[in-house]
Formats: C-alpha cells, structure tokens, sequence
C-alpha cells in the first residue's frame, strides 16, 4: 500500500504574552525541529499587503516578536497549506483565542462594543461573541495601534467617541482630487489686534490654499464652494467634522460651514500642546506658520541688581533692598511698561521686529509678582541672608553649577552688598563685642570669631548653634558671652544653662574658673526651690546663671517656662533631638530673649533632630514639622536630593557655627591621632551560643510584622553585642574568678592585656563601654589578674564622687578609667589619657567620636591612640562597615535614616549571617 503524499504543513505555535502589547511566537514541525523565524514570517502573512507581507516584522534568533496588531492582522485567514495548532495545551488556548480576537478585530461594530475610563479599554464579550481571553487579546491590540500613532493610553477615554462615529483616524480613504486641513495664522500685524485665526482650507491639485471669499463664509459649505468642488462637498464636511472632534481647545457649533474662528493665545497654546499633536499623529493635514517650529528656542530675559544704601553695622539687616529690573527678548530691550502690559493683557506669542516668540503666561505673571513684592519693600538683606528670599530672586549660593548658562532671570548684587553679605555668611570681620575684662582666659583667635558671633546673633535676634567639634572650647566662648551679656544695664534675668548631669560639675568649675564675677545657682537635686519658691529666690538672688540639667528641666518644665531668661543656653543639645519625647517638648516651651545651643553633633541620626533644634533656637524657622518634612525630610532621606541638600546647608548656615580640629585656618597645633581596629575571634563557646540564638531569633522574625519585628530586632542586636563581648553577660552569669573569664572571651582578654600594658609603660587610658556588666568584669580582672583598681564611671555615680575621680585621673593618681559610654562619653575633660579603647561598638559614629574627644581635645599634649576592639564575623564586624559609611554621611551634616530597626530585609539577613 502506497504512502498517501499531502502538500499542506502542520506547524505547532508557542503564543507568549512578553508585554503589555507585545507576544513572542516560536513554531516547531512535527518532528520536533523549530521553524527559523523568517520562514515563519511567509506563513503568517503570506496575504497581508499592509504589513509588507511581514516584511517590518521583528524576528530574534528562533522567534518573531510582534506587537498584538500585527499578530491580529497575521491571522485574518489560514495558509492554504499551512495547519496552525497548539504546542501545549496552553498554547492551544492562546491560539484559539487570537483567533477569535482576530475575528473581532475585522468587525465593523467593534468599537461600538467598548468602553474606556481611567483603568483602560474594555469589550463587551457577549455583544461583540468573543471569550474574555479574547478581549484581553484585543486590549492588547489597541494599546499597540495607540503607540504606533505616538497616543498615550489616557487620552482613549477623549477618542473613543471619535473613533466610534468615525472608525480610527486615517483608515478611511478618500477619492476626491482636494484635500480638507485646518490652518493656523498669527496676527497681523498692522492690526492692534491680539487674536489669532484657525480655519479650514482647501488644498487643490497643485498644493495651494482655498477659503471662501469673506461674503460666503457663513453660507453652507455645499454654497461656498466653487462650482467644481461642489460634488465634493459632503465629503468636505465629513472631513471638517472628522478633525473639529479632536479640538480641546475650541468646541465650536459649527454646522455646515466652513470653520473660521477667532483663538486667544491661551487658546492656540492648548491647540498646539493638545490638538495638534492628534491631528498630526492620524495624518490630518494642519499648517501652521513656519515660524513656530523654532519658538521653543525663545526666551525672554530678566535681569535685577539689588544694592542698599549703606551696610556699614549690624543695622544694616535690616535694610530694605531696592531691585533695578530690565527685560530683553532676542537682544532687543524691552521697557517695564510694555512688560507688565504684556502680563496684564495675558500675552504668551510677542511678535518683536520680524520674529515670533512663546512666553509662558505664568511665568511672566510670577516674575510681575516678585517684581511687586520687591518694590513694595517686602525684603531685607536680613531676608537676603537666610534664604528668605525666592530662590528665582536670590538662588542658591553654591548651585550655579545646576544654572543654564543663559539663566531666564539673572541676579546680581552691587559690589559693596555681595562683600557685605559674604562677611555675614563666612562669619569674618564681624564687630568686635570687646572681650571682657571680667574674663579670666585668654581666647584663641577662632574662640573670640566665636564669642562675637554669639554677640552678633544676640543683638540681631537670631537664635545660634555653636557646634564646634568637642574640645575645642564652646564652653569659655559661651562663658565670655554670658560675660558680655549680664555686664550691659538693660539685663536683668537670670540666664538658664541646661546641661547632662555628668557635666554639671565641669560647668560649675569653668564657670567659677573663668567668670568669678556672675553669680552661679544650681538648681537641682530634691531640695531645690520650686514654683513660688524658685520665683522668689530668682527676684530676691538675682543670680547672673542658673544650671540645671535636662531630666531637671523636664520635671519643672511648667515652671522654667513662667520665666522668660535673659538667655536659655543648650549644652550637648542632642538631648532634645528626638522631638516626641517629654524632655524635648519641655526644654522647646522655654522662654529666653535668645537661644544657643552647643553641641559637638548638630545630627547624629535623622534630619527630625535638626528641626528639634532649630524649633528651639529659632522658634519658626523652619515651620511646623510637617512642612519641613515635605521640604526636607522627604526629598533628602528618601530621594537623596543634592538639590535640597545644598538648600538645606543654605538655610542653617547663618545660624550653625562649625569649626573642626582639621581646620588648618584654626592653628590648633594639635598631636596627631590614630584610630585603628582590633579584631578579636569568638571562643568555641561564643561562637556556638551565637549560631544557636541567630537560629532562634530568624524563626521569631518570620511570625512577627511591623513594631513587634523592629522591637525584637533591637533586642536581638544588643543581646548579641552582649555576647562578643562574653558569654557570662549573654548568659547572666555572676562573674567567676578571672582567669577562667578571660580563657571564655578573646576580646575580654586583649582588653585587659593591653590596658595593663598601658598602665605597665607609664601611660594612662580610658576605656569605654555601654554594658554595665562589661565594666565590672573588667574592673573585676585587672584586680585580680594586674593588681589594678580601675573605677568605673556610671550615669548613678554622684556627682560629687565624679568630679573627684575626673580630677585623680587628670592628676596621674590612678592609670586606667573605664566609663559607660553614656554617663562618660560627653562633657568630661580627659587629656590626661592618650589611649581611648573602645570596647564595644556604638551604632552611630558621632556618639564614638564624641566619647574619643574627651582625651583627644585641647590641652592634649600627647598622641593619642584610639583601639576599637571588632569581633570577627559578627555583627560587630558588619555594623563596622556601616558605622564607616555613616561617618561619611554625618560629615555633610546629613545621615540616612536606614538604620538599625530599619534595615531592608536584605541587609538584616545579611546582619544575622555568621562567619
């Protein structure tokens, strides 16, 4: 028996939705081998002039990758000996339902079955007899043919009805000899009118323009038109329909004449943004003048020079700057009456000599604006020097990097005002306040910049931040102010010092060291005066200052705030960063005809902190909290935005003082010094109890969301540091003898090896930790080990048995002083030392360096060498690599909030790996 021979092919497709609008489709044979993609192109549209016979179509190495239009129109007819089916079960599917997709797409009624709104274009199933995978097919076809003619997808809700009376735009084929288009003319120009004319034309054989004459305009378009083009004109009208249903602009009654309307500029700049480029992608012919291709390249100029009358004093500020305005377009000057002319008469196309220029209305009405408020005096060069002007006046002084090189509006300042405003922003050549004879020291030449600075915010009544690195001498620059302020005759209050307890002694002894002329009253401990008490004693004493400190001036919060303070003075004022907290709403309440605030690290964490002090030094500064938020906070944290990075700098920079130890200009001659880390491994014993809780803990986070996760993430983090530093603290154990402690924890041991070793060479150190635990079992091993009783400084020490040990250890009577980072890390002067031995390390890089600048500030005469100790393969060793990273960040004055209980998941699974 003969083998029957066919001549028609049996192909399997593979449909695959890749995109919205696009499909891969690949074919094998029955015998498995794939068909080459260019085979499979004379297959598809074998039939199919519109494509080329999918010529256009794009084909990778084994497939065709075609927009769904294309593969609608692929699939209008079968191959006469070619058979499509399903390669998988899936396939066979997607197959059929192209098809039927297909079959829709050829129906005539097609677009009288859709609706569109603001989630897209759907299809009645039912009317239109398709599958809903069919009409999910379908949307896919008409998100293509929208992007083929340059329509974005929203704007389908405004074309539908278009597309339903009409069909798409330019699928429908004319044979009249003419041509309908629509015609844009500007003013004319010997003609005081502003009005443009858009109309329609007729474009003969020969290309040129045809309109009625004037007598016929309002006749049917049938009457108006010449003998010849009269059959003509039902489809004239049709067409002139046709285009007016785009108009956003204009929606004219217009019946069966010919279309010739009056335009505003406001309404030819909607046509040509809106309307034109429909018309344009669906082949409507519109002719514009030629000049309007190039009107983008128009700009008007707008220069201003600001100048005061005189700028020799402080007084000065408060001048109001005068602004000389002049305007230009394309090299030709324009008056300021023809300026606001234009603005009034809401002018957008200027015509000026033979050219056409675009100006955007708004702009000119918000330069006219500026202009008002400028002449009515509305800004100082106070204003001038906190930003306070807009930025299109007065942009930001370090941005010009960010400015075209042809600006639209340019700024000056006349030679002898920007000289006198760059002596305010550098804070130089200030007027000397004149030191006080009362003052027992001798200023460095930055303190006494310093001290007039302070002067100088005081008598202009602008809050201050003098945050001048630790150690170099905010305290005798405060105190030589305090001098200046309590000597003049209109003072009359106390003045208010609010400190940590852990410096209350040190503020009493400078105090009393470099000012014993001011009367001093500590207000603390229970035997304080309160409420009626504390005011009689304050009009009776009269003292010159008052101390407290923070947990203090919480508690009697109400009370310190019924007295308005000559001056309220912040020392450490990161106390009040986090804005929520009792403490900080309390200290923000208080009153004082000028705040300062000290402090080593104006940021440590969170641009929130920066707002809390500046709310309290310059109550308004900034708004309210949501404001500076959406200013700020926002743009900055989450955008990383140089921008307002740079304006943020802009705006605190005449209130923030900051000089460092690095600044050559300072002269502080100050001994080099080296940080280094050491790297510690885990015993066998840490190292198992580590795996082990990072085991339990990771299961914990899989059950917990939101609060209750970053709450046992922080737990975990210090349980875990706990455990680095000995198991005996993971553990809760009670220390045992020495010499089985150290065997149980390698960083235990390098500890008190090297500080003994310290001791050993004469030198003396210090050693921080923030585990109460971790000092004592120090204290504990270098007694037992090394004979050395080391006193352990703790936020519950008293202060007066704190001061006593600051002074025995500057005095040389004891070599090794291990402090809690909290109760030691801030205030305390301790250049005796020239090792600091970090034991464990802090999450933020500030606070670290803050406790380091108390043996490395001035009065230190010796290297000082820093040890941080690290243990290999934890979360010391990674939180290392963070704290590095923000370092960096907190040198700019802004540091991420990604941090900790913040972390990503990523980086908290990267945190809680070990090895």
């Amino acid at each position: 028996m003969t083998e029957q021979f066919t001549l028609e092919k049996h192909l399997q497709l593979s449909i695959e939705q890749s995109d919205t609008d696009t499909y891969i489709v690949r074919a094998n044979e029955e015998n498995g081998n794939s068909v080459s993609p260019s085979e499979l192109v004379s297959y598809l549209f074998f039939n199919d002039e519109q494509t080329f016979f999918g010529l256009l179509t794009e084909t990778n190495e084994d497939h065709l990758i075609l927009k769904a239009d294309q593969l609608l129109q692929s699939f209008p007819e079968s191959h006469p000996y070619v058979k499509f089916t399903g390669l998988t079960e899936e396939d066979t599917k997607q197959l059929q339902a192209v098809r039927e997709a297909a079959d829709g797409w050829r129906k005539p009624e097609l677009w009288k079955h859709a609706q569109a709104d603001d989630n897209g274009i759907h299809f009645d199933t039912e009317k239109l007899e398709v599958s809903t995978e069919a009409a999910q097919v379908l949307q896919s076809a008409v998100y293509s043919k929208l992007a083929n003619a340059m329509i974005r997808p929203e704007q389908l809700t405004f074309l539908l009805p278009h597309i339903q009376k009409y069909g798409w735009p330019g699928e429908s084929q004319t044979t009249i000899p003419v041509r309908t288009a629509l015609r844009l003319t500007e003013p004319e120009e010997e003609s005081d009118s502003t009005e443009w004319l858009l109309e329609t034309v007729i474009i003969n054989e020969r290309g040129r323009h045809w309109t009625p004459a004037i007598r016929k305009k309002h006749l049917p378009i049938e009457e108006a038109l010449t003998e010849r083009w009269k059959p003509y004109a039902k489809e004239i009208l049709k067409r002139q329909s046709e285009m007016l249903s785009f108009l956003h602009s204009l929606q004219p009654e217009w019946q069966d004449q010919f279309l010739s309307i009056p335009m505003a500029d406001a309404e030819v700049r909607i046509f040509l943004q809106e309307d034109l480029p429909l018309l344009q992608s669906f082949g409507f012919p519109v002719i514009l003048p030629a000049w309007l291709k190039s009107i983008t390249e128009s700009k008007m100029r707008v220069r201003t020079s600001a100048s005061v009358q005189s700028y020799q004093s402080a007084t000065g500020l408060d001048e109001v700057l005068a602004f000389d305005w002049s305007f230009s377009l394309a090299g030709n000057e324009i008056d300021q009456q023809s300026f606001r002319r234009l603005v009034e008469e809401n002018r957008e196309y200027i015509r000026s000599g033979d050219e056409w220029f675009h100006i955007d209305p708004v702009w000119l009405q918000k330069i006219r604006d500026l202009m008002e408020r400028a002449d009515a005096g509305e800004w100082t060069v106070k204003d001038l020097l906190f930003q306070d002007v807009p930025e299109e006046i007065a942009p930001l002084a370090d941005d010009e990097e960010e400015f075209e090189s042809d600006p639209l509006l340019e700024f000056s300042m006349q030679k002898s005002l920007r000289t006198y405003m760059e002596t305010l922003a550098e804070k130089k050549g200030l007027p000397s306040a004149g030191i006080p004879a009362e003052l027992n020291a001798t200023l460095r030449p930055y303190q006494e910049d310093g001290y007039n600075w302070l002067v100088f915010m005081r008598d202009n009544q602008f809050g201050a931040c003098l945050a001048d690195d630790m150690g170099l001498g905010k305290t005798v620059q405060l105190i030589a102010y305090l001098l200046n302020v309590h000597n003049r005759p209109e003072t009359t209050g106390p003045s208010l010092i609010v400190c940590p307890t852990s410096v209350l002694g040190n503020w009493q002894k400078e105090l009393e060291r470099f000012a014993p002329s001011l009367s001093v009253h500590l207000h603390y401990g229970p035997s304080r005066e309160k409420d009626e008490d504390f005011k009689t004693f304050v009009q009776t004493k009269r003292p010159d200052v008052i101390l407290t400190t923070y947990g203090t001036a919480s508690q009697d919060g109400e009370m310190l705030a019924e007295t308005e303070f000559t001056a309220i003075t912040l020392d450490e004022a990161q106390n009040i960063k986090n804005m929520q907290t009792k403490q900080s709403r309390a200290i923000r309440k208080l009153h004082g005809q000028h705040h300062i605030a000290l402090t080593g690290t104006p940021i440590e964490n969170r641009l929130s902190e920066l707002w809390a002090i500046f709310d309290f030094i310059h109550r308004g500064y900034f708004g309210n909290f949501r404001t500076f938020t959406d200013q700020f906070i926002i743009p900055i944290e989450r955008d990383d935005s140089e921008r307002d990075k740079r304006k943020l700098r802009a705006k605190i920079r005449p209130f923030l003082l900051r000089r460092t130890k690095n600044d050559p200009d300072l002269l502080l001659n100050l001994p080099k010094k080296l940080e280094q880390n050491e790297y510690c491994p885990l015993t066998t014993e840490q190292a198992a109890l580590y795996e082990s809780f990072l085991d339990e803990t990771k299961f914990k986070l899989e059950t917990l969301t939101g609060f209750e996760k970053k709450g046992l993430v922080l737990t975990m983090l210090n349980r875990l540091k706990q455990l680095c530093n000995h198991p005996a603290l993971f553990l809760k154990e009670p220390n045992r003898p020495a010499a089985e402690m150290v065997a149980r924890s390698e960083k235990l041991k390098s500890i008190v090896s090297m500080s003994a070793n310290i001791a050993a060479n004469g030198e003396q150190c210090i050693i921080f930790t923030q585990y109460i635990g971790m000092g004592r079992l120090l204290q504990h091993c270098l007694s037992e080990l090394h004979n050395i009783d080391a006193p352990f400084l703790t936020g519950s020490m008293p202060k007066t048995q704190r001061d006593s040990l600051v002074d025995d250890f500057q005095k040389g009577n004891f070599p090794i002083f291990i402090l809690s980072l909290r109760a030691g890390g801030t205030g305390l002067n301790l250049t005796a030392a020239n090792h600091v031995l970090h034991a464990d390390r802090w999450w933020n890089p500030a606070v670290e360096n803050q406790a380091t600048d108390r043996a490395y500030r001035i009065g230190q005469t010796k290297f000082v060498h820093v040890h941080k100790f690290v243990t290999i393969g934890t979360i010391e060793e990674k939180i290392d690599k963070m704290l590095e990273e923000k370092a960096a960040l907190s040198a700019d004055l802004i540091l991420s909030n990604q941090w900790l209980a913040e972390l990503s998941d990523d980086d908290l699974d990267d945190l809680l790996s070990f090895g």
